[in-house]
């Protein structure tokens, strides 16, 4: 398995599913999943998918600038994302920052433990 591979596939996934289909992200997460966004903590796929489909805007593109990964214990991987997101209607995209904790499951894939998202105002 190599990590900057399986990272690239994921972030390719997560962030075209999000930008196409956002309550199709769900699989990505369990019921132990926990998402930080913007500072407000969220637990359990169901409540996690809830918040990503509840944010105030219907469409957008994520361009992702980099990718970077380390593996951690228990066959799991650390993801870290930076890029811009581009709402619809919007002239100026968004930098951001997302922090993924993928952990395996038995059926072979990953599945999201850990999601911190935040916005870069600089």
């Amino acid at each position: 398995m190599d990590p900057d591979a399986v990272a690239k596939a994921f972030v390719d996934h997560y962030y075209s599913t999000f930008d196409a289909n956002r309550a199709g992200l769900g699989n990505l997460y369990q019921e132990g999943s926990m998402l930080t966004f913007e500072g407000q903590k969220i637990q359990g796929s169901q409540s996690i998918v809830a918040k990503l489909t509840s944010l105030p805007f219907q469409q957008c593109k994520h361009n992702i600038t980099t990718v970077d990964c380390q593996p951690s214990g228990a066959g799991g991987m650390l993801v870290f994302v930076s890029g811009t997101l581009q709402l619809a209607g919007e002239q100026h995209a968004l930098k951001f920052s997302q922090m993924f904790h993928l952990m395996p499951t038995p059926q072979g894939s990953f599945y999201v433990l850990n999601d911190i998202f935040r916005l870069n105002y600089t």
